[in-house]
């Protein structure tokens, strides 16, 4: 067996952000910090922090006043922000920079009077709370079949925002049947969809090729990580989204494969070292790493938690 470990993969700059902020947290504060929504999307990450007296909630009222709570890498909406500070929660942000870029370009828009279209997952957290930066002005579409059902009056000016983890391939696509049915509507001046995500669809569309089986170490909530395995589908290889070497099947290999091997965003690399483990175990596969993209992003810390 040849395995190839696709790079980049795993964790990106907004997760290692996020779960280091969650780290700092409980050194600092000590257990119970408390977490709106899961830190990421992902399971093992989940359950680790979990064990260590992390308190993850998906209502704010779960909370005990002036308790300490920090926001997950996907952000939360304004409401959510002013509930906390009624509770007299001790908040710390830590969402992604590259979410709060689209919350500000929403909050922007809606200030303009534009009509957003936001390209995303309904109820993905991210997405909840993109909207939530302007209820009222903004509509979601998931493919280009809800493009085609859009109707807006003559004259309404039209923008359109994405969610960062989407596949580069669908957004394009429903961008385009935006531009075909509204040729006035515009966006932003960069592209939303990360660059952790991109860069790591790359690599899985340029490695498929060579492979005759590809592994997706991630959640099945992570809207990243499955995007990651239906890219590998498409070229039609198949593809498993895995959390970890538990769920790989011995059904799946004869031992003389090619095996791609990546991970979503949110997944860290130990999960990714012990399903290589297990296949070298098992089928004394060989292993190399094939990079296509050279990462060195890097995001600070918190405000609450810089001093």
């Amino acid at each position: 067996m040849q395995i190839i470990l696709a790079a980049p993969r795993g964790f990106c700059a907004g997760v290692n952000m996020a779960i280091e902020s969650l780290e700092i947290a409980l050194e600092r504060f000590g257990p119970p910090v408390y977490v709106y929504h899961e830190i990421v999307h992902n399971k093992p990450v989940v359950k680790y922090f979990s064990s260590r007296g992390v308190v993850f909630v998906d209502q704010l009222d779960e909370i005990p006043p002036g308790s300490n709570v920090l926001y997950s890498a996907h952000g939360v909406s304004p409401e959510v922000r002013r509930a906390a500070e009624q509770r007299n929660l001790n908040t710390i942000d830590a969402t992604c920079p590259l979410v709060t870029k689209v919350h500000r370009e929403a909050a922007r828009y809606a200030r303009e009077g534009y009509t957003i279209v936001l390209i995303g997952h309904e109820g993905h957290d991210e997405v909840v709370g993109t909207i939530g930066e302007a209820p009222e002005s903004i509509r979601l579409v998931e493919d280009e079949e809800d493009v085609d059902q859009l109707k807006f009056a003559e004259g309404t000016k039209l923008a359109y925002l994405t969610q960062t983890t989407l596949s580069v391939d669908d957004a394009s696509r429903i961008i385009a049947r935006l531009r075909e049915r509204f040729p006035q509507i515009v966006g932003p001046a960069k592209d939303d969809i990360c660059y952790a995500t991109q860069n790591r669809q790359e690599a899985v569309r340029m490695l498929a090729g060579q492979a005759d089986l590809v592994l997706v170490v991630g959640s099945r909530n992570s809207s990243n990580s499955q995007r990651l395995a239906e890219i590998a589908q498409t070229t039609g290889v198949p593809a498993h989204l895995i959390d970890g070497p538990e769920d790989i099947r011995s059904e799946w290999f004869s031992g003389s494969e090619t095996v791609v091997i990546t991970a979503g965003a949110s997944a860290p690399e130990e999960l990714v070292e012990r399903c290589v483990s297990l296949l070298q175990e098992t089928y004394a596969a060989e292993v190399r790493t094939h990079s296509v993209r050279e990462e060195n992003v890097h995001f600070t810390l918190p405000r609450e938690l810089r001093s």
